[in-house]
């Protein structure tokens, strides 16, 4: 009986974070996006907080002009011939060095107070993939979980461990204190207040997005995807969401498409959600345009849970999918002109 309560309780809290705007009156599907002979695409996380009367004009450019550097910066690897995986490091890098993003710097509070950092690669033309959760101290998660792709045997290290094979790799470790930031301790410190009035633990959704992730598409054909988090505010108990899940938060094949997620971790990993859209252009012959908005549009808004997701196919076709007000996400293909967008109505 406890359990079974239990269960109804942690479901109802999670489902009063994406309370603040219906889902489905929310829901957006990207219309714009191009198909492109080899590009990237990138997003800085969705939420019904991203609208233009929660983001200032003022930060709205700032957000644009993040993701165009993103942009830029993994169109140079690409024009110059590098891999998809480079590309996809180059991006996120820039996202991570960012305290506008929820992703190394700008990472969200864990409800003691520490900054536990979560990411993951995959590279589609072999399958190989990195992951890493709960870091605290790797200035770049991306890069570690790359290290973990390229130079161990398995696919996922956690915590201590992760950080001990980080040093092992000589990659670049902070103090615990450069992830602190006034707007996240802030943030946390609302989330607290909520909770002690016994309201949802869960942020609102005016704080709940900046997940970060990129998909690209080299000049070789080949794909890779990855994606970058510092998880959810006043968030406990070690709570690792999809993000470094390969086939939830992130996947690449070939065969299919690659896929990088944003949004409410628990569903992501439940539905499969980057796997799933892969197997449907593969198995199903849909268009990745098809597939996300099946899983995005229609299976997660049936149960009711937000985020969404970029997807980039293996022939160049770009999707863009969410439930959610907006999403921060871009695009750039060989003529190195990035786009930017943030609300539902672009």
């Amino acid at each position: 009986m406890y359990q079974a309560i239990h269960r109804l309780t942690l479901t109802s809290i999670a489902l009063v974070a994406f309370a603040a705007v219906p889902l489905a009156a929310a829901t957006q599907v990207e219309a714009g996006p191009p198909t492109v002979e080899w590009g990237l695409v990138i997003h800085g996380g969705a939420g019904n907080g991203v609208t233009r009367e929660n983001i200032s004009p003022e930060r709205d450019a700032e957000y644009r002009a993040k993701l165009q550097e993103a942009l830029r910066a993994g169109h140079r690897v690409l024009a110059d011939g590098g891999s998809a995986v480079d590309a996809v490091v180059a991006a996120i890098t820039i996202m991570e060095d960012s305290p506008m993003f929820n992703a190394g710097k700008g990472a969200v509070f864990t409800s003691s107070g520490t900054n536990e950092l979560d990411a993951s690669i995959m590279s589609g033309a072999d399958l190989n993939a990195g992951a890493v959760a709960g870091v605290k101290r790797v200035k770049n998660p991306i890069v570690l979980a790359r290290a973990v792709m390229e130079h161990s045997r398995h696919v996922m290290f956690a915590r201590e461990g992760a950080e001990t094979f980080a040093e092992e790799q000589g990659l670049e470790l902070v103090p615990e204190s450069y992830f602190y930031t006034e707007r996240r301790m802030r943030a946390l410190e609302r989330a607290k207040e909520r909770e002690a009035e016994r309201s949802s633990a869960l942020p609102r959704e005016t704080e709940k997005f900046g997940t970060v992730g990129a998909v690209a598409l080299d000049r070789a054909g080949n794909l890779a995807a990855g994606t970058s988090t510092g998880g959810i505010t006043n968030k406990r108990w070690g709570r690792v969401g999809d993000s470094p899940v390969i086939g939830a938060g992130t996947y690449a094949s070939n065969e299919s498409c690659g896929v990088s997620a944003t949004g409410q971790g628990e569903f992501f990993i439940r539905n499969v959600v980057a796997h799933d859209i892969c197997a449907r252009v593969q198995h199903a012959g849909a268009s990745v345009k098809e597939a996300a908005d099946a899983v995005v549009m229609d299976r997660l808004v049936r149960q009711e849970a937000g985020g969404g997701v970029v997807v980039l196919g293996a022939n160049g076709e770009i999707a863009m999918a969410f439930n959610t007000a907006g999403m921060l996400r871009g695009w750039i293909g060989p003529d190195g002109a990035p786009t930017a967008k943030l609300y539902g109505d672009e």
